[in-house]
Formats: C-alpha cells, structure tokens, sequence
C-alpha cells in the first residue's frame, strides 16, 4: 500500500531582496516588478505555484517592497475606467493578479538570508508540508517542475529540490548536491549539499536552483542553524542536515531539471529572458522575430 502525505497547498516566496544588481531602476521599485514582456516577474513565479495546485501564497517582503501587494490587490479606479471604456481585454488582465491565489504577507525585518526568510514563514505554513519558489528563477509553464516537485514529495516524503546541470566551472555560484540514483530518471536521492563550492571541491555539477518542496521538519533545524557563508543563515546547511540524518525529517530528493529555466537576477539573462519570452508569444512573436533577425544580420554586417 502506498504510504500518503499531507496535501501541499502552500506556497512561500522569498521576496525581501535589495536587488541592487539592476540599480538604480531598482531604487524606488522592487525588483520583482520589473517587467517580463508585459507582466511583472513576480506574478509569473505565482501563477507557476497556482498551476501545481498551491493557492495559498506567502510573500516574505521588506522596506519598499508596497507595490507587490498593490499589484495582487484589487484597483478598483482603474477597474471602474476600464469597464467605463468597455475595455474588456485589458479588465481581465488587471483583474487577473487580483484573483490568481490567497496572499499573505510577511516582513522579513533584518535580511538574514533565504534560511532566515523561510523561517519567517513558520507560523503561517504551521506542520504541512510547503513549496519555496524564488523570483529570479523563471521556470517556463511548458515545463511543469513545480508540479513534478509536488508529486515526488507525495510519493516519498521528506524535502525535495531542484537540480539543473551546469558547467562545472559554474558551479562556485550556486548550492552543489551529492547524489544517488534512485529507480526514477529524473529523481534522485540527496546525500549531501555544500553551498557554493570551489569547483575543484564540488561533489557534482548538478546545482540547486530556486524551487523548493520541504518538510516543516526544516524549521526546527533553521531556528539551530548558526549564520554560514556571507553571515547569513543559509537553508542550504539546513537541508545537509535533514539528508544526513533521515529521522529528523524524512529523505532529501533532487528532481533533476532539463527543461526551460529563466534568470531574472541578472541583467544579461533577464533581457535574454525577455526576448526569449516575447518571441514565443503568439501576438508579439512574429512580428518582434521579423524585426530581431533584421537586427542581428545587421549588426553582423556592420561588424
């Protein structure tokens, strides 16, 4: 008989960050506003917990951080005009934030690190297991990880992770995981994760990248956890420590991902991101294409 877990409905998302990569735009707008084509990034990672099934949202915000409950709030001004207008199309666009999921917020107060910021959500999520996605990975809604992620926890229990392969010469920017096959191809079993490794040490090129699905077990471990690389309290050293000892929270699973992944943290891969995005839509696609390939052999010309 296959042993059964708690039903996943909640989602956290990290999102107290400075985002002074992308200054001075970020100065006064939080950087998951930045727009992707012609919604917010932020709105993308909640529609992608939405799609899994998690319609309980958490957002762990900060100073400055107003304009994110604004945007999944009802605008009732510019609602008003748009029905006044008989602009349908664009009334269900502003409508569509405001009824995606259930909101919370939570101030994060001092920033101190992804491990601190999953803790703050503690007495929201309670005993139930919950999912973490951070804003600067957009996973494309073609390549359902999330959900993936989801139906490994069902099935086994304990935490589960995403994995991507990367250049080994990368893998000093991200958390690195040590790992076992498991019967399934694209799962595997944790044995040990070290963040941000120096490449000749790291046990593996398969990074950690910013999906989560996690046993509440992590928070009594997060509350013990002492501040790690760059003074902060990083759910990296957390997690080694549930897939080093089982007992504490159940095992530690990697589904490793192949699919489309978006960085949105850094300015070269947030513009390719966008042109990627714009692309592949059906009422910019063509004609933004027509005018990028003019571009490109222009510009080869011209070189």
């Amino acid at each position: 008989m296959t042993e059964t877990h708690p039903k996943i409905t909640k989602a956290v998302i990290p999102a107290a960050g400075l985002g002074t990569r992308f200054l001075p735009a970020t100065k006064a707008t939080p950087k998951e506003m930045l727009p992707v084509v012609d919604k917010p990034a932020i709105q993308y990672v909640v529609e992608e917990a939405v799609s899994a099934g998690l319609d309980d949202v958490l957002m762990v915000t900060g100073r400055n951080k107003r304009p994110l409950e604004d945007h999944f709030d009802r605008n009732y001004e510019l609602e008003s005009a748009l029905t006044k207008k008989g602009d349908q199309s664009r009334l269900a666009k502003v409508q569509e934030s405001s009824d995606l999921a259930t909101m919370h917020y939570v101030r994060q107060g001092d920033p101190r690190g992804l491990g601190h910021a999953v803790l703050c959500a503690a007495p929201h999520v309670g005993h139930e297991p919950f999912a973490v996605l951070l804003g600067d990975d957009l996973i494309d809604p073609r390549d359902p990880l999330l959900q993936r992620m989801v139906e490994v926890q069902q099935q086994h229990g304990g935490s589960v992770i995403a994995l991507m392969e990367v250049d080994p010469a990368q893998i000093h920017l991200y958390g690195c995981a040590a790992v076992k096959p498991t019967g399934e191809g694209d799962v595997v079993q944790i044995t040990s994760l070290v963040e941000k490794p120096d490449p000749a040490d790291a046990p593996s090129n398969l990074a950690i990248i910013g999906r989560y699905v996690l046993d509440p077990a992590v928070f009594g471990i997060l509350r013990k956890t002492e501040p790690g690389r760059g003074g902060e309290i990083q759910l990296t050293d957390a997690l080694q420590e549930l897939a080093a000892d089982e007992e504490l929270g159940g095992p530690v699973h990697g589904v490793v991902f192949k699919g489309r992944r978006y960085d949105t943290g850094d300015r070269g891969d947030y513009l390719r991101a966008i042109v990627r995005l714009a692309c592949e839509r059906e009422d910019l696609g063509p004609d933004f294409r027509t005018w990028l390939r003019d571009y490109v052999t222009e510009e080869m010309q011209g070189s």
